[in-house]
């Protein structure tokens, strides 16, 4: 059925024929076209959208519902395939009349409006899907918090089901503890040495052989490696090897022999390998040692053998209960002039009866057993970790610097009785270990200060030799 005409209808087109008289056959403006489109395209919705709450109050009135109604047995065909054609056809309208108003072609308005469409869903997706995880997330909290209060008035019965049995405990605890006490073991890696003593001479040769496994202490994931032997308890003679730079797998083979040492004596004596990393800026951390008590191996044979690197007993072991010392040393060939910058010291050793001292260092130039010229530095009060940065100068001639020993001394100061040494370091040409080698890295590396760690040495050593 069409639509019945209105008075407005037929009105616009008797103007129409009125003007089509006049002047002739001419065509209408678009703009006229496209508001006369616009108007029978409400007409159609209003339609519409009457036509369907109708529908929905009859519903309300009779209490049925759309899943309930049977299509067949009602007269009026379904309302969906009508309805379908009449949107897409009103789509096709208003894309066709945006389009002429507009200018662009109807496809280019279509893509427009479904891209829209497509944006507007998926800011709703998002926002629906953030909804969704917090309450997601509110409830995981809520599942994981207790309430107190419940399970106190749960009593005994809960305490009895909740807390565990004291055998199972302790049958825990002891896995536990066993599980740390395996982690705590870190591998140190092994030492091979060779023992040769000689009866005629009364005399222990010590050979290091090689290390193997160590850990790396330093950054680049490596170590500087080298090992200090001595005799416990006296110790009176120590020997080092050379640094070996930037290996876990070092290998020595040096030999040191200890003179003058009985058989007798010899068995209430213990060997120590001490592994040290060798550190220019900082104090050489000792990476572990290797005890070999002499009574308990035969020194009639030769022994060769290898031992797994124990853990340092107490504080930086053995050898750093005197302290540490940093100090730089330049030397100018052609001015012939030797400067000695001390710096500071570490972990000092305690002399005073308050756990301090005060110490100052000493500088003595050495040269076959005399004294040519020494210096001392100004008395620290009360402290174990002195800071100095003193500078002192010697002239020794570049004829000269090859026989010289530089020999530096920390001392305790004290007022009313004699001022006690802690301990000294000696370097010069016939130094050994890291001595030697930063008086070899001055030499190599002439006007330029090479500054070091050392570790402390008792001072007493030189006068028991």
């Amino acid at each position: 059925m069409a639509p019945p005409v209105t008075r407005e209808a037929e009105e616009d087109i008797t103007t129409e024929r009125a003007v089509i008289d006049e002047d002739g056959p001419t065509v209408p403006p678009p703009a006229v076209a496209n508001k006369k489109k616009l108007k029978e395209i409400t007409k159609t919705i209003t339609e519409i959208l009457t036509t369907t709450e109708a529908e929905e109050e009859d519903e309300d009135y009779t209490g049925t519902t759309s899943e309930d109604f049977d299509y067949s047995t009602s007269t009026a065909p379904p309302p969906t395939k009508g309805m379908v054609k009449g949107m897409v056809d009103d789509g096709e309208k208003i894309a066709k009349s945006v389009a002429q108003e507009v200018g662009l072609p109807t496809w280019v308005v279509v893509s427009i409006a479904i891209a829209i469409g497509l944006l507007i869903l998926g800011i709703c997706g998002c926002c629906i899907h953030r909804c969704f995880r917090k309450r997601r997330a509110k409830d995981k909290k809520g599942k994981g918090v207790v309430d107190l209060k419940s399970v106190q008035l749960l009593g005994s019965a809960y305490k009895e089901k909740v807390q565990p049995d004291m055998e199972e405990l302790t049958e825990n605890a002891e896995d536990i503890a066993e599980e740390g006490e395996k982690k705590e073991e870190i591998k140190l890696g092994k030492l091979q040495f060779k023992l040769e003593y000689d009866f005629n001479s009364n005399s222990l040769a010590v050979t290091v052989v090689q290390a193997e496994d160590l850990p790396a202490l330093d950054m680049g994931g490596t170590s500087d490696p080298y090992v200090k032997v001595y005799l416990l308890p006296d110790k009176k003679k120590k020997f080092e090897t050379k640094v070996h730079r930037k290996t876990l797998h070092p290998v020595f083979n040096e030999t040191f022999v200890f003179k003058g040492v009985p058989y007798a004596d010899a068995m209430n004596k213990t060997l120590v390998f001490a592994i040290f990393d060798f550190d220019r800026f900082s104090k050489h951390d000792q990476i572990g040692e290797v005890k070999v008590p002499l009574c308990q191996v035969d020194l009639a044979q030769t022994i060769e053998e290898w031992r797994v690197l124990q853990s340092v007993e107490g504080e930086g072991g053995q050898d750093n209960k005197l302290g540490d010392i940093c100090f730089s040393l330049r030397y100018v060939p052609t001015a012939g002039k030797l400067t000695v910058v001390i710096l500071e010291a570490k972990n000092l050793k305690k002399m005073d009866v308050g756990g301090l001292s005060d110490p100052y260092v000493k500088i003595a130039l050495m040269q076959n057993g005399k004294r040519l010229k020494k210096k001392k530095t100004s008395i620290k009060k009360c402290t174990l970790n002195p800071y100095y940065n003193e500078s002192f100068t010697f002239e020794v001639p570049f004829e000269q610097i090859q026989k010289v020993n530089l020999q530096v001394t920390v001392v305790d100061y004290d007022r009313i009785g004699t001022s006690e040494p802690i301990g000294k370091v000696v370097l010069g040409y016939n130094a050994s270990g890291t001595e030697l080698r930063h008086w070899s890295d001055m030499l190599a590396s002439p006007r330029r200060p090479i500054a070091q760690w050392h570790t402390l040495k008792d001072p007493e050593d030189d006068k028991k030799d």
